[in-house]
């Protein structure tokens, strides 16, 4: 795994090489191992490399046999061997057996379409020195990162926003067009940034930008929206996912350094690290987990019994709260935009651990969104039918309740909050009963109060509507809320779980694979029959009857905890007071976009109880420190807390 910078000047302006040199050294967590740079008059392409395949011919910028295409490239192609023999049949030679040399190559034989031959995770820049042109490209799920800068004369990418800001035409602006959204789902579902101007290229698109200044976008791929399949026995459909997954696992082990498992005790997880010690009885198994002294909210007494049963050499760190907030800044710094989920922190400090043993872990990420293994699927189809029903009371009663429900002293505040999830809380429709009940921290209704009036201008869920639209257009899926509900959280929640994936693990210089994401499995998993699914007994059925002979019963069919982190604990009480002093900070980002007295109000029915703010606590205080890092130039926040607490990670 690597990162990739560059930029082309279609102006006159030319910009020294320092200029690339800075943004390269940006990322230099990306790639430790080595660095390489390719200018010319228009275009320069920089590379920082971390070692995976074929250690010594693997550097990077790397040519074509008479060096009029120049790349730098991001990921793993898992079957390149298998396209090496047809290219070399074609006359290509090669001078290296890497991935990013057949890249070249293919883009050579089949342009564009090439792409459709991959099977892996990249992002990646080919420059054309005779047609002057750039070419560009990102996996189809969107594994790999790929941000741009375009003004119509310079174009500048890179594999971090960090990487567009080294440069000096690009600033870091506010773009307040994605705060709502930013809010309430604490990432965007487009391809806008939170910086003005800075994009990322959609998963599953190419992009082309010519020498007279035209940048093309087109997709290539996108995930399936396909009719369930209803004639094929289960046994059938059993076998077909067990063999798909020990094939998908199989290719992820493609390395020349030594590989592990992020364990977390669940039923992926563990499979994957099942699967992995199958395809290679051999090799030892390496497992790492990350836990907290809470043991409520911990997971390592899972991962334990997982690694004992499996027999791997199982590594295990435990973190503390001021483990968390010290290293919080930090960790925005390396996703660039402000955290989504308190995990992000537990996945750092995993990655570092795992960064001591090995360069490569593969992770169960995926599963939820192509299995419905999330819970509020089934809830929200049964609450959906419920509210049928309920719907036909009158408005003005459900009103009423809905009233009571969120605002009585009556009741306690755990009380109201259980009560708000359920149908008499809510009102009929998506954005009620599924974005504000399962995935929104702020409503938008909450933020008229809360932004300042100019910094309102877009609704919050309209990207999110524009994926479930898109889900809907074609009859073989609109029927199926299912099936909706799937395709949408892969173009728009899994796309930022994956950026986390990526951010976090590449903080530390470790390369993290997602076999659930090979994009077969990914239509495979498209045809499985929602029965299969969500059965009756239990979620994500069809891949826990294809794994249970590999693991014990209570792992494959114990509760999902999903990752949880004892936050509301540690911002409750006195261990409040620094979070809230930063928030209500009058030289801050908040009080130039929000209302200060509606923050402190929020704090303050947090405090008392009266509420559960945590969710929406916590997305302020990561934009707050997100604005500090990148907007105010107060602090540089990297390498010191921002918060007083005693632990410091350095």
């Amino acid at each position: 795994m690597c990162g990739i910078a560059g930029f082309v000047s279609i102006g006159a302006h030319s910009y020294p090489a320092s200029v690339l040199e800075r943004m390269t050294s940006s990322i230099a967590h990306r790639g430790p191992d080595g660095f390489g740079y390719f200018r010319d008059d228009l275009a320069a392409l920089g590379h920082r490399r971390l070692s995976i395949v074929d250690l010594s011919g693997g550097g990077q910028p790397m040519y074509n046999e008479d060096e009029s295409l120049v790349i730098v490239y991001n990921g793993e192609i898992f079957n390149h061997a298998g396209l090496r023999e047809p290219l070399e049949q074609a006359g290509h030679r090669y001078r290296s057996r890497c991935d990013t040399e057949m890249l070249i190559h293919a883009y050579e034989q089949w342009g564009p379409e090439s792409l459709s031959r991959y099977r892996g995770m990249f992002s990646y820049v080919l420059w054309d020195r005779q047609r002057r042109q750039l070419f560009g490209a990102r996996d189809r799920l969107g594994i790999k990162p790929f941000y741009y800068y375009w003004d119509g004369r310079l174009f500048v990418f890179g594999s971090e926003i960090k990487v567009l800001l080294e440069h000096p035409a690009v600033a870091a602006r506010l773009n307040p067009d994605a705060l709502s959204e930013y809010l309430a789902f604490g990432y965007l579902s487009d391809d806008t940034t939170l910086f003005a101007n800075i994009r990322h290229l959609p998963p599953g698109c190419w992009l082309r930008l010519s020498q007279d200044g035209k940048l093309e976008i087109q997709r290539y791929w996108d995930a399936p929206k396909s009719t369930p399949a209803t004639d094929i026995p289960e046994q059938e459909w059993i076998a077909d996912c067990r063999r798909r997954m020990e094939e998908t696992v199989r290719m992820r082990l493609m390395a020349d350094v030594p590989l592990g498992v992020f364990l977390s005790g669940g039923v992926d997880s563990s499979a994957i690290a099942a699967l992995m010690k199958r395809v290679s009885p051999d090799s030892t198994v390496k497992t790492f987990s990350v836990g907290y002294a809470e043991t409520e909210f911990s997971e390592l007494g899972y991962a334990r019994q997982a690694a004992a049963a499996l027999g791997t050499d199982h590594h295990e760190v435990s973190i503390s709260r001021d483990d968390f907030f010290t290293a919080l800044p930090r960790l925005v710094w390396h996703e660039d935009e402000p955290i989504t989920w308190p995990s992000s922190v537990s996945l750092y400090y995993v990655s570092q651990l795992a960064a001591r043993d090995v360069k490569v872990v593969l992770t169960g990420e995926g599963s939820d969104e192509l299995f419905a293994g999330y819970g509020r699927y089934r809830r929200f189809l049964t609450d959906s039918q419920w509210m049928q029903t309920y719907g036909m009371v009158p408005g003005p009663l459900r009103g009423a309740v809905r009233g009571f429900i969120g605002s009585s002293s009556l009741l306690p505040a755990d009380l109201r909050r259980k009560l708000g999830h359920t149908i008499f809380g809510r009102q009929p429709g998506l954005e009620s009963l599924y974005l504000e009940n399962y995935l929104c921290a702020f409503s938008q209704d909450s933020l008229t109060g809360l932004l300042r009036p100019n910094l309102r201008p877009r609704n919050a869920y309209e990207a999110y509507r524009h994926w479930w639209a898109e889900a809907g257009k074609e009859s073989s899926a609109s029927g199926s809320q299912l099936q909706r509900l799937l395709y949408t959280d892969q173009k728009t929640y899994l796309v930022e779980l994956l950026r986390k994936q990526d951010r976090m693990s590449m903080a530390c210089s470790i390369e993290s694979r997602v076999p659930f994401l090979d994009h077969t499995f990914v239509e495979f998993a498209s045809r499985v029959p929602e029965s299969l699914k969500l059965h009756p007994s239990n979620a994500k059925y069809l891949l826990k009857k294809a794994v249970e002979d590999l693991l014990p019963h209570d792992i494959v069919y114990r509760r999902k905890m999903g990752f949880p982190t004892p936050l509301t604990r540690w911002l409750s009480g006195a261990a409040l007071d620094d979070v809230a002093q930063l928030l209500q900070d009058p030289k801050g980002l908040l009080a130039e976009i929000t209302e200060l007295p509606a923050v402190s109000s929020l704090l303050a029915r947090h405090r008392s109880g009266f509420e559960d703010a945590t969710d929406r606590i916590w997305r302020l205080l990561n934009l707050q420190l997100w604005g500090d890092m990148y907007l105010t130039g107060r602090r540089d926040l990297r390498w010191e807390g921002a918060l007083p607490v005693s632990k410091a990670v350095r």
